[in-house]
């Protein structure tokens, strides 16, 4: 965070300061976790349901925390509010609003966003310091906190935007406005909030709506619904995917055994040849938005090809695919689950097979609404049509996965529903064969039991 003293942020939060002089600064970054805490930084003290932050105070400011953003006087030197997430939001508009060098890009979709921030991180930092840390901080709380990590050198802050219904996405864009904005997707996560998927494009368009005249807008051709938002901006847009009206194309797609894809990208009349360290054929998707960002941010395309070639996974349980020391294949997607990234997930496995029994251990997808027993159903008939052998569902609310492959025609398969991860974890300690690869899916935490037994110890988180 750029250095400001408990009377700026006072005022700028509408707090009072306690236990400090006014002009005592903070020098180092924002931390609601104590132990993360850096010298100089300021602690924010959450009240949560499990925990209560103004009880780790005191420890955060020993171990080096210059101040306490907090909503009752801990004893501590630092700012009382009323509400810290107003005060955060608010500290990081100015921030933004003091670094005039900084070019923020935003980014949203249905499925595949941290992903796509992390691959737009990686490129950008080619070309300058770059802001996008690891892991999924696009709600009310993550993104002011990240916004709050740029300094005087940050070129590039690149902020992945999440929402649960309409205006959320506008509420961010008015702490941190993009010059840049990238949609992926539009598919049927938290419909069960938007209501339908029109719904969810409604609010996922908000990001557009927000780019500036002179900013630019990435959208995804391949999607109608994202290829749509293009009257809704005054940017200038540049579509990418496959199809023939795209700016950014990829052509000539292919995928190797370890399901990583290669393909010719195409822009204003130049082609280069991609060849992707990534496994899944979604990544295509996901590699081309962020390298229309790039070149919009002043990568050349000379240099592209290859960048994209180096991208890697950063966030953990997306895409990871592991190979243990017995032969068995691993594809962790375990973070979250929607059935578009589960279909995404699916197709990579089967991909990845080559003649090698699949299993595909699915939990349950949260916040699909009315669609919940249709979009199990459809991933476990996706699941069986693409000759997965056999699916494993944990959990009897995601049991519509199973009776969805078994309806399958002719599919030969085995699919099974466990009561939980232990009981999926005992099935696979059984019969697995060093040859196997299996995949790994599930809404958050539903699944991460299953893929961290199967991954070796040494690597486990």
């Amino acid at each position: 965070m750029i250095r400001l003293t408990l009377g700026e942020i006072a005022e700028i939060a509408g707090g009072r300061v306690v236990h400090a002089e006014p002009g005592l600064a903070v020098t180092g970054g924002v931390e609601y976790d104590s132990r993360k805490i850096s010298p100089g930084g300021l602690f924010v003290a959450f009240e949560g349901e499990r925990a209560d932050g103004h009880e780790f105070a005191g420890g955060a400011v020993a171990a080096g925390a210059a101040a306490v953003l907090s909503t009752r006087d801990t004893g501590q030197p630092g700012v009382v509010v009323e509400e810290p997430l107003a005060a955060l939001a608010a500290l990081a508009r100015v921030v933004v609003s003091r670094l005039g060098d900084l070019t923020v890009v935003g980014l949203t979709g249905s499925s595949g966003k941290t992903t796509t921030k992390d691959y737009i991180g990686q490129l950008l930092s080619r070309i300058g310091p770059t802001i996008a840390p690891a892991g999924s901080l696009n709600n009310e709380l993550g993104f002011p906190y990240t916004v709050l990590q740029a300094g005087e050198g940050t070129r590039f802050l690149v902020l992945e935007m999440g929402a649960r219904g309409a205006g959320h996405i506008r509420y961010l864009t008015e702490i941190a406005r993009p010059s840049i904005g990238a949609v992926l997707n539009v598919g049927a996560a938290h419909i069960g909030e938007f209501g339908s998927v029109e719904g969810t494009a409604r609010a996922k368009g908000e990001l557009v709506e927000a780019l500036p005249s002179d900013g630019v807008a990435v959208l995804n051709a391949d999607d109608p619904l994202v290829a749509g938002m293009a009257s809704r901006t005054r940017a200038r847009v540049i579509l990418t995917g496959e199809s023939e009206i795209s700016d950014l194309r990829a052509s000539d797609v292919s995928l190797d055994d370890a399901g990583r894809a290669s393909y010719t990208v195409h822009h204003e009349g130049r082609s280069a040849k991609v060849t992707l360290a990534v496994a899944g054929r979604h990544q295509v998707a996901n590699t081309l938005a962020a390298a229309a960002v790039a070149l919009s941010a002043g990568m050349e395309f000379d240099d592209l090809a290859a960048a994209l070639g180096e991208v890697g996974i950063v966030s953990g349980r997306r895409m990871d695919v592991f190979t243990r020391p017995d032969g068995l294949t691993v594809i962790d997607d375990s973070y979250n689950a929607n059935p578009s990234s589960t279909a995404a997930a699916l197709h990579a496995l089967a991909a990845m097979a080559g003649g090698r029994r699949t299993t595909a251990v699915l939990g349950y997808m949260a916040e699909l609404g009315e669609h919940e027993r249709s979009g199990h159903e459809e991933v476990g008939r996706l699941a069986a049509e693409l000759g997965v052998d056999r699916v494993i569902v944990v959990s009897a609310e995601a049991a519509p996965i199973a009776a969805g492959a078994r309806s399958a025609d002719g599919w030969k398969g085995e699919a099974l529903v466990v009561p939980d991860q232990a009981a999926a974890i005992e099935i696979l300690a059984g019969d697995l064969d060093g040859g196997d690869v299996v995949l790994v899916k599930g809404s958050r935490y539903r699944t991460w039991d299953v893929v961290d037994a199967l991954r070796p110890e040494e690597v486990r988180p």
